[in-house]
Formats: C-alpha cells, sequence, structure tokens
C-alpha cells in the first residue's frame, strides 16, 4: 500500500478516537448490571467527556481534516494515484464529516436540520456519481464542493471547540449557517452541470 492511502486510511482510522471523546457513554450502558462495579468511573469518564471531551476531539477532528488533500498531492507529484485511493478518498471525508455532525446533534450543539441537510447533500451527489459512473463518465470535484468541505470542517472545528463561549458571540452559529449556504448550492451546481446524467434514456 502506497504513501497516499495510509494517509488516507489514517484519517478513516481517526473517526472512532474523535467519537470516543465528543459522544457520553449513554445510559443504558452506565447502569448495564455487567458494569455494575464500574459505575463511578463512567460517571468520571462521562463527565469529562461532557467538560473536556470536545476539545480533545476537536484536535483529532482538525488532523483528520488536515490530511485531506495531503493525500491526493502526494499521489499526483509520486504519480501514485490508483482506484482504490479514488474509492477511499470520498469516503474517509464523508465519514469524518459525517460523524462530527452526528457527534454535534447529540451534544445538542447542532440541529437535526443542518445534519440532514449536510448529509442528504452528500447522498444526493453520491447517487448522481454512482449513476455517471454506470455510464463510464466521471463527475470530479468541483470548485464548490472544494469550497463547501473547507467551510464544512471550519464550522464544524469552531462548534467543536466551541469559540463562542469565549467571544460572547454565536460564531459557530453563523458559520454553520454559511456551510449550510453553500452545501446546498454546491449540490445545486453538481445537479446544474450532470442534469445530462439523468436525463439518458435506458
Amino acid at each position: 500500500m502506497n504513501l497516499p492511502n495510509k494517509i488516507t486510511l489514517s484519517r478513516i482510522f481517526l473517526v472512532p478516537i474523535f467519537m470516543l471523546f465528543i459522544i457520553p457513554i449513554p445510559k443504558w450502558l452506565m447502569n448495564a448490571e455487567f458494569l455494575g462495579g464500574m459505575h463511578e468511573q463512567l460517571v468520571i469518564i462521562n463527565h469529562f467527556i461532557m467538560k473536556n471531551g470536545n476539545y480533545i476531539a476537536a484536535i483529532f477532528f482538525i488532523i483528520a481534516a488536515s490530511t485531506d488533500g495531503v493525500d491526493g498531492y502526494i499521489a499526483r507529484k509520486r504519480k501514485q494515484v490508483t482506484i482504490f485511493g479514488k474509492f477511499l478518498d470520498p469516503i474517509a471525508d464523508k465519514l469524518l464529516v459525517t460523524a462530527a455532525i452526528i457527534a454535534l446533534v447529540e451534544r445538542r450543539e447542532v440541529t437535526g436540520w443542518s445534519a440532514m441537510i449536510i448529509i442528504g447533500r452528500e447522498f444526493m451527489v453520491t447517487g448522481l456519481r454512482l449513476v455517471a459512473a454506470g455510464e463510464g463518465i466521471v463527475i470530479s470535484a468541483s470548485k464548490w464542493g472544494k469550497i463547501k468541505t473547507v467551510m464544512q470542517v471550519i464550522a464544524i472545528s469552531v462548534s467543536l471547540i466551541p469559540v463562542s463561549s469565549f467571544i460572547n458571540f454565536p460564531i459557530d452559529n453563523y458559520l454553520m449557517l454559511i456551510a449550510i449556504i453553500i452545501t446546498v448550492y454546491s449540490g445545486y451546481d453538481y445537479i446544474a452541470k450532470n442534469v445530462s446524467v439523468l436525463k439518458h434514456d435506458y
């Protein structure tokens, strides 16, 4: 396995580590009989997660997000672009953002509507790419798609820290709103530029 693919895989492996620090242990598990002797320890862990977990999770998220683009750059520079890499890279990106958005919904720091729009857009574009691939057409990442990814990473990072509590201004909400607007527009841009794929008669 070449270096670019290893970097992409590392982004995927960082997702469960990120989730461990951002999502509290569920109550049903804390109260489970087979963990009865560990209840006090689990309460302490949960308290830590709720108080400080988001800061640690933010570090892992930013590290993982920063590898996006690095793997592609190295692959192109070293001429190590592979089919496996092309398959894995978008999955890693979507998995990271989806995990972060769901975790923020769990912590009630992002609305379900925001999550639905962001995740729904990814389903729509992925579906379009699958249809296009069936016709032998490759839909590459667009400028707006790249801007969308950058804006989502910024909005999620600020929501994780969270910056608003330090500056007494809901900057995380405004950044998330901007990210959602760009997400919707980038989805429209993909459809508008590739609508011919959907009009193909079989």
